[in-house]
């Protein structure tokens, strides 16, 4: 095929986009996807081993290419050109995925595809044409649009958390988002995040009325009721005039910081204020002096990199230009690889415990294997998220650790249902939880 032959791809200055709002800004990407499947192998420069060495859960476990995401780019590139039609098992594949992100980073070692977009592009194509999302999506929308929540918990119990000794200020620099998880389901990690901000002396408020992040919504590509949600919880942070929004929820995280400007249009600086991880806040803390670190915690730990808290958080920035010859584009697009998420700072907070022997999983990182909960997985698809869970704790026995540590109450909870399940003598424990036992006397 020569230069001038196919103007869809060879056209030169092709105007395109970053939005998923429309899949044939991931034409090129998907187009060009050649199934050399750095997307499910860990690249072996990082690899101590021949165990360990695959990153995508849904190729994993069905073992059949339509699966990853070298499959599910045939197919999207497929529906973008109108030579598929949707099915049942099409709307399956499309959903049994985590959006993880490991395609994407493994993609960008190489080719520099949007293999991570044009997957979420493609549940957005879903629901405009009436196939998506699954059933057990549509019921977590009901939830959320009559409760205010994931779980259709009573939407005045979402303050139940707060004990007598935690005493949330009307007003502080600091705005701590709790999140549905925490609020309903995971008490104890709320509570653990008060505690450690009144031992480090920092105020923080409440929303006066929070709601659900919406993170299922976007993810499963109901774009208009998530960005709705998203403008809704922006305005009522201004509102408060905090300075810096605190979440301890991965999940709620990269909602947050990058996919509620990415469904607004605008850059993670246009928020009006710092999205910040409960573990960039304690690292800080404790390097500044104001938190101590002093009870002992021996056990041999392992930390487990949250998706949405590693490759998956680096800050968002809209797109829009033209893409030349051999797909050079201009302006110049700086690219998300997932080499700068949240990886130090959790670290450094844990090797700071006395009597942590902190050793790591071959997949760490940016290479991480999901827990499999995440981005509607584990109520569409809870055996993908089961499987995912029990591959990755069979990491954290070859390397002998006691304790699994992550740092998102999704991951936590399936975790911690796949080691009672099979007996395992793991214990599971979120980061904001290790970090209360070792300040509390």
């Amino acid at each position: 095929m020569d230069y001038e032959s196919d103007v869809r791809y060879y056209k030169p200055r092709t105007e395109f986009s970053l939005d998923i709002n429309d899949i044939q800004n991931f034409v090129y990407d998907m187009s060009r996807y050649i199934k050399c499947k750095g997307c499910n192998w860990v690249d072996h420069t990082y690899m101590p081993g021949a165990k360990f060495m695959t990153r995508c859960p849904s190729a994993e476990k069905y073992q059949f290419d339509s699966y990853g995401a070298y499959g599910k780019m045939r197919i999207g590139h497929a529906f973008a050109e109108g030579r598929l039609e949707w099915n049942e098992k099409a709307v399956e594949i499309i959903y049994a995925c985590t959006l993880c992100g490991a395609c994407d980073v493994g993609c960008k070692r190489n080719l520099d595809l949007e293999i991570g977009l044009s997957l979420e592009s493609l549940r957005v194509k879903a629901v405009k044409d009436g196939v998506g999302p699954m059933p057990a999506h549509k019921k977590i929308a009901e939830n959320i649009a009559k409760h205010h929540n994931m779980y259709a918990a009573p939407h005045d119990k979402r303050k139940d958390w707060i004990t007598a000794d935690i005493k949330p200020a009307q007003k502080a620099d600091v705005l701590y988002f709790v999140g549905c998880a925490a609020s309903y389901t995971n008490k104890e990690i709320a509570q653990s995040v008060a505690k450690i901000l009144k031992a480090a002396k920092v105020d923080f408020m409440l929303m006066p009325d929070e709601h659900c992040c919406g993170n299922t919504l976007f993810s499963v590509g109901m774009l208009d009721e998530a960005r709705a949600l998203a403008q809704r919880n922006i305005d009522k942070v201004r509102k408060t005039g905090a300075k810096t929004l605190l979440t301890a929820c991965a999940e709620g995280y990269r909602m947050w910081k990058v996919d509620y400007p990415k469904l607004l249009n605008i850059s993670t600086d246009a928020l009006g204020f710092k999205v910040v991880h409960l573990t960039e806040c304690v690292d800080e803390l404790i390097k500044d002096g104001a938190l101590k670190m002093s009870k002992a915690f021996a056990t041999r730990m392992t930390y487990h990199d949250a998706c949405s808290l590693s490759r998956m958080s680096e800050p968002w920035t809209p797109y829009e230009g033209k893409r030349g010859w051999m797909g050079c584009v201009e302006p110049r697009l700086e690219r998300r690889r997932g080499s700068n998420g949240i990886y130090a700072q959790p670290r450094d907070i844990l090797k700071a415990i006395p009597g942590v022997n902190l050793v790591e999983m071959p997949r760490k990182q940016e290479n991480a294997f999901c827990c499999g909960a995440g981005r509607g997985t584990k109520e569409a698809f809870p055996d993908l998220a089961n499987f995912s869970a029990r591959h990755r704790l069979e990491e954290v026995k070859d390397i002998g650790a006691e304790t699994l540590v992550t740092a998102c109450p999704h991951c936590k909870n399936n975790f911690a249902q796949a080691v009672r399940a099979d007996s395992e003598q793991i214990q599971v424990m979120d980061i904001a939880e290790v970090i209360c036992a070792s300040i509390e006397s």
